[in-house]
């Protein structure tokens, strides 16, 4: 059996008693970064195998971890932060399992999204989750798609990387459109910028950009 394990974004006094006791009985733990899951393990005492499982070697180590599932084993996967797959490797492996007929139960937890969503002021009944937008390649071509997008929009981006985004976000869709930017969600320096795109990118241009931010963008109106 593999267990999707959601771990804090930030408060470490997020974490469900559920995924402390799943992470407790887990045989092993899959873990996108050892030394971020280890202080994690650490705080809550638990001591378990760890292996590393991220983009850049899921490939190579998926069979070996398939086949210990297959031989009675149970798996535990977590991310750095939040639910894995939500902008994190989850879905190649979720796929074999499912092929193998190998069980997966995916926890309830934390994710960054669903609190900026909330906290925003704009509509959330009906939303589209957008991730981190392309670096390169197909940037231009998703923003320009995104214009004609009625639901309430939300990314996930850089610090280094906020102000081309805000800029381009108010070029493609206008400096008046409603958004809010949250950042450094339920840690200590937690807030939320609310204002038309050409506010927050006014507000982000003249202050400390620091920690990891969710855009949410109103949808246009037909």
């Amino acid at each position: 059996m593999l267990y999707i394990v959601p771990t804090p974004i930030g408060n470490l006094a997020d974490i469900t008693r559920r995924a402390v006791d799943i992470l407790a009985e887990a045989d092993f733990i899959l873990a996108e970064d050892t030394r971020t899951s280890g202080i994690l393990l650490k705080h809550l005492e638990i001591s378990k195998p760890m292996m590393a499982y991220h983009q850049h070697n899921e490939h190579k180590i998926l069979s070996r971890v398939i086949e210990r599932l297959r031989s009675g084993e149970t798996g535990a996967l977590v991310s750095d932060a939040g639910t894995p797959g939500i902008s994190d490797p989850a879905f190649l492996i979720i796929r074999e399992c499912l092929r193998e007929n190998i069980e997966v139960i995916c926890l309830p937890g934390p994710t960054a999204f669903v609190p900026a969503l909330v906290c925003s002021g704009l509509p959330c009944e009906r939303f589209v989750f957008e991730g981190f937008l392309p670096h390169k390649k197909g940037r231009q071509t998703r923003l320009t798609a995104l214009a004609e997008e009625n639901r309430t929009m939300v990314f996930y981006e850089s610090p280094h990387r906020l102000l081309k985004t805000l800029s381009q976000l108010a070029d493609v869709m206008g400096e008046e459109r409603q958004a809010s930017v949250s950042r450094e969600i339920s840690k200590v320096y937690e807030e939320t910028i609310r204002g038309s795109l050409a506010e927050i990118l006014s507000h982000f241009s003249n202050n400390l950009i620091k920690g990891e931010f969710v855009i949410v963008v109103a949808g246009g109106t037909s």
